[in-house]
């Protein structure tokens, strides 16, 4: 059967993040890509200059069309915007018994731009939490949900993972990419209690536009293709190391470009294959 993953985002005009990154990564992961668009974004590498939320009962109109033809094996959630189109999702993943359901709690672009009304954080702990298989914070996003500062060590990571979880998160993977040193290491607790931390060299370049959309619809991929969430974080994380590795073969813009999502299949800058 063919493997469906469907994401609920924004769109980001230049191609770099939200629904873009995510129907490229799926295509990478040889998965069938669907799309409920919640946002428009204005906006290229260098930041967003306008945000358009999308009313939110065509919002839920693409959802029903979706699930009632899509045989939809997982779903990743990115940027919402605001508390009613918060709602409104989870009114549909609920309506549809949605499964395998991957949340980006989206706050903040590469640029520094707010893409989450700061009202709307409640909802999203109050609404997506209990539905979502897994979320993936970054450090600060971490700490926004949990109204504190970012976490600096692995075992601030620790905690403010398990504060996460006591909020009614199944499963959370806490992501280190905002942290200092040489390893990037993000943190999978799964429900029970395990821990299993997933490392990755630091890389030095400024292309890491959608860097997080990328890791949680490769997560959506590889649920929907049958993995274990452990397994399909692991093969998520060597995937966007990759694609950050390869980043800069592509340049594109003139701030924030983004991760190289086809590195394994594009020709290299000097003609040779990867």
């Amino acid at each position: 059967m063919t493997a469906i993953a469907l994401t609920i985002a924004g769109s980001d005009s230049s191609g770099g993040a939200g629904i873009q990154a995510d129907l490229k990564t799926f295509a990478a992961h040889q998965v069938y890509g669907a799309s409920v668009i919640v946002a428009l974004t204005a906006q290229n590498t260098r930041g967003v200059s306008a945000i358009h939320a999308v009313p939110r009962d065509f919002v839920a109109q693409q959802m029903d069309a979706v699930f009632e033809d899509l045989d939809v094996g997982s779903v990743k959630i990115g940027m919402l915007a605001t508390a009613e189109l918060i709602e409104t999702v989870a009114a549909g993943l609920k309506r549809h018994g949605a499964k395998n359901v991957v949340l980006d709690p989206v706050m903040i672009a590469a640029s520094g731009a707010r893409l989450l009304e700061s009202a709307a954080v409640e909802a999203i702990r109050t609404h997506l939490f209990p539905l979502a298989t897994l979320i993936t914070p970054n450090l600060p996003e971490a700490a926004a949900l949990l109204g504190t500062s970012a976490a600096e060590t692995d075992e601030a990571m620790d905690e403010q993972a398990e504060k996460l979880a006591a909020l009614g998160a199944a499963n959370v993977l806490v992501k280190g990419g905002h942290g200092t040193g040489d390893i990037s290491s993000d943190l999978l607790l799964l429900a029970g209690g395990a821990r299993q931390r997933f490392n990755a060299p630091r890389l030095a370049t400024h292309n890491t536009h959608g860097t997080g959309c990328t890791l949680s619809s490769a997560i959506a991929a590889n649920l929907a293709k049958g993995l274990a969430l452990p397994e399909a974080v692991g093969h998520a994380k060597t995937y966007i190391s990759a694609a950050i590795a390869a980043a800069d073969e592509i340049p594109v813009g003139h701030g924030h470009g983004p991760v190289h999502h086809f590195h394994h299949w594009w020709d290299r800058t000097d003609g040779s294959k990867p």
